[in-house]
């Protein structure tokens, strides 16, 4: 069991932002007839990183997916990929994007699926995406519109992969998979994200597995940003606390409760860190991803935590220089 370690400073010291951003967004919105679906969120996403989008079903999640692949413009606000707008050729380029419906041609086989991946990308690599195909026992020459779920999710996994994408966006792509591939499927995106420096953005309502393959962290619900950043980070950041009764407690003091629960066999108190826990003071223990998630997204309240790695700077400078370097060149 994971233990909190003694705390002695006054708040939780997080990494500064580090390297190239893969999307960064500042102020952005979308409004629908039926109102706003995000609003006002702004976040940086460091290239490199596999990172979790969570939130409840309407929360906004597909929203900004599409927003970062064009598909949706933003009502307020901007967004940029690697630097460059949505819709640009250097963003189309470097980004694959995987739907939750998975569009494939029925009536093409395999094969011509695969060739056809190959034609419109220039930066496609056959081998990775017959190994995931055969990796799944798919014949090449079989018709896309003759497979199973399982399958044809496979046959859109080696399409993105076979891109060979700096940002790969996956919306809830393996909900119709039984656990094994879905495992196993899970395993071929961290060791080819990890061996190409490929930045992944996946959402998913596998909370427990994404706790395996995700090192950051982004959590919408109602339309706003809730956790942004490292999740070793913001699960440092925070502790369960066994504090007797749950309720106004001395050792409650210097920190923001989150959520008070019992009879679950952990600690009943979860709270973000404002001071030290140290020897002598109420068990404490280092909560897991998903009693996080789940914490945060039961109070809509709490205040939102963005570490200063997901922070963003001003978008309208980031434009202004793009101008810039547009006029100059």
């Amino acid at each position: 069991m994971e233990h909190a370690q003694p705390h002695h400073g006054s708040g939780t010291e997080f990494a500064p932002p580090v390297g190239e951003a893969a999307v960064e967004a500042r102020g952005i919105g979308r409004k629908y007839r039926r109102g706003w679906a995000l609003r006002d969120v702004s976040f940086r996403l460091p290239a490199g990183r596999v990172c979790g989008l969570v939130g409840p079903n309407g929360a906004g999640k597909s929203t900004l997916m599409g927003l970062a692949t064009n598909m949706i413009r933003p009502t307020t606000g901007a967004l940029r990929v690697f630097g460059a707008a949505p819709g640009s050729t250097e963003a189309v380029l470097r980004t694959a994007y995987l739907t939750q419906e998975k569009p494939l041609f029925k009536r093409f086989t395999v094969a011509e699926t695969l060739r056809l991946g190959r034609e419109f990308n220039p930066r496609w690599d056959q081998e990775v995406a017959e190994g995931i195909v055969h990796a799944g026992q798919v014949p090449l020459d079989a018709k896309v519109g003759t497979l199973s779920g399982g399958q044809r999710t496979r046959v859109a996994f080696a399409l993105a992969f076979g891109k060979r994408p700096d940002l790969l966006i996956l919306d809830e792509p393996m909900a119709d998979l039984d656990p094994l591939v879905r495992r196993e499927l899970m395993t071929t995106l961290t060791t080819e994200a990890a061996e190409h420096g490929t930045t992944v953005l996946v959402s998913s309502h596998m909370l427990a597995e994404l706790e395996h393959i995700c090192d950051y962290l982004l959590v919408v619900a109602n339309g706003g940003l809730r956790l942004a950043g490292e999740v070793r980070e913001l699960r440092a950041a925070h502790a369960l606390l066994d504090v007797p009764g749950g309720g106004p407690s001395p050792e409650l003091t210097p920190h923001t409760v989150i959520e008070s629960r019992r009879g679950e066999g952990r600690p009943g108190v979860l709270v973000r860190l404002g001071g030290p826990v140290g020897y002598g003071g109420p068990a404490a223990e280092v909560p897991t991803l998903e009693e996080l998630l789940l914490a945060y997204l039961r109070a809509p309240d709490v205040p939102a935590l963005i570490a200063p790695g997901a922070r963003v700077g001003d978008i309208d400078d980031i434009i202004a220089r793009d101008r810039t370097k547009a006029v100059t060149a």
